[in-house]
């Protein structure tokens, strides 16, 4: 049906490309399909060594930003671009200005499918959270004729398939083997990470061919090691149930359909 596919992932952090979907952004870069990466901040609280000898927020954004152009090489990535939030306050950014920032990415870029977090945040995160509803709110505005100055913004653009990043049971028991229990702290409540049910995930990307490539990107986010170190030491079993596979929920598709489980994010577009 179309000759060049594009692929958009829209994510709150570095590292959310490598750990979230870097399977399939391996995977479809390899298959010739253009992979474009839009990351709300520069994680600029993220870990950076001893915190009490952090280089201040700037300093640990600017790194991460460089660890993730590195991650991006590796996984293939034709784009990356920053929204420029600050790390841990994208839930209280304007909603409507964050919206238009993401619409102009879209109707730049004419994605055929767009992937980001699900309402869950995978464990909270109100980061997560955050992009996933904003991303949502940009895929529909970017359709919308109505919305914005066309000639800031770009010709409206339909996303054809929107994916939420839906982690299995074995996903997260492969995770939390290797990073323990992964659980988020907010307004004094904790949320814990809670896999999604097998019968609601609609698509599994086998990726188990790019799986080393996966690796050298998460390697490359060097400030978080200390984080991610217990990756490299998981059996093979939990090795092949974190990167064997991706997978996802397929949010809405204009061009397929029905129960059956997909193994392609662009089914019904090649």
């Amino acid at each position: 049906m179309t000759t060049t596919l594009r692929l958009m992932c829209v994510l709150a952090h570095p590292d959310d490309e490598s750990l979230g979907a870097g399977g399939a952004l391996a995977s479809c870069a390899a298959q010739g399909i253009e992979t474009y990466l839009v990351t709300a901040t520069r994680g600029e609280r993220g870990r950076y060594g001893d915190p009490a000898e952090s280089p201040g927020l700037d300093a640990v954004g600017r790194a991460r930003e460089a660890e993730l152009h590195a991650a991006a090489r590796e996984l293939g990535l034709r784009e990356v671009q920053f929204l420029g939030y600050r790390d841990g306050e994208l839930d209280q950014v304007a909603p409507a200005a964050a919206i238009e920032r993401i619409v102009g990415h879209l109707r730049r870029v004419r994605p055929h499918v767009v992937v980001t977090f699900g309402p869950d945040g995978l464990y909270g995160h109100p980061d997560h959270i955050a992009i996933s509803q904003l991303t949502v709110a940009a895929v529909t505005c970017a359709a919308d004729p109505a919305f914005g100055d066309a000639t800031r913004l770009g010709a409206p653009h339909r996303v054809a398939k929107l994916y939420f990043i839906a982690w299995s049971g074995a996903k997260w028991a492969a995770y939390q083997a290797a990073l323990r229990r992964l659980v988020s702290a907010v307004d004094g409540v904790e949320r814990q990470a809670v896999p999604w049910p097998d019968w609601a995930i609609t698509t599994v990307v086998d990726t188990s061919h790019v799986w080393p490539t996966v690796w050298r990107a998460v390697s490359c986010h060097k400030t978080q090691m200390a984080i991610f170190k217990g990756l490299a030491t998981l059996s093979d079993d939990h090795q092949r149930a974190l990167w064997g596979t991706q997978e996802f929920y397929r949010v809405f598709s204009v061009v397929n359909g029905g129960r059956a489980m997909e193994s392609d994010l662009f089914e019904g577009l090649r």
